[in-house]
């Protein structure tokens, strides 16, 4: 991969961990904090795969392209449950499109 390459994944990674982290500390604020359980999962699973994936790409993992598959799954997954909470949460509709610019960042490498 080109250094190009690599530095822009890795902001899209790191953007949509920041992302899910505010999410999911805002649903835990919502009011029907139960109703969001689902949405709060994904957001932990995606932040985390996030940060994982982009620690494995900056030590130059031999396993990059496997995370990156896994992770364009759970990025694409996160995303399509915070799109359902999107017209009433702003941080619902920020993290999903954050999370399926990262999917598509993760299926281009996988």
């Amino acid at each position: 991969m080109a250094h190009e390459q690599p530095q822009q994944l890795l902001e899209t990674l790191h953007e949509c961990m920041a992302a899910c982290n505010h999410c999911f500390d805002a649903c835990l604020k919502e009011d029907e904090v139960k109703m969001m359980a689902e949405c709060i999962r994904l957001d932990r699973e995606c932040a985390d795969m996030c940060a994982y994936l982009e620690q494995a790409i900056t030590r130059n993992s031999p396993f990059v392209s496997q995370l990156a598959k896994v992770c364009a799954e759970i990025c694409q997954t996160c995303g399509d449950e915070c799109q359902k909470h999107a017209d009433m949460h702003d941080h619902c509709k920020h993290c999903a499109e954050a999370c399926h610019r990262c999917a598509e960042a993760c299926r281009s490498i996988a």
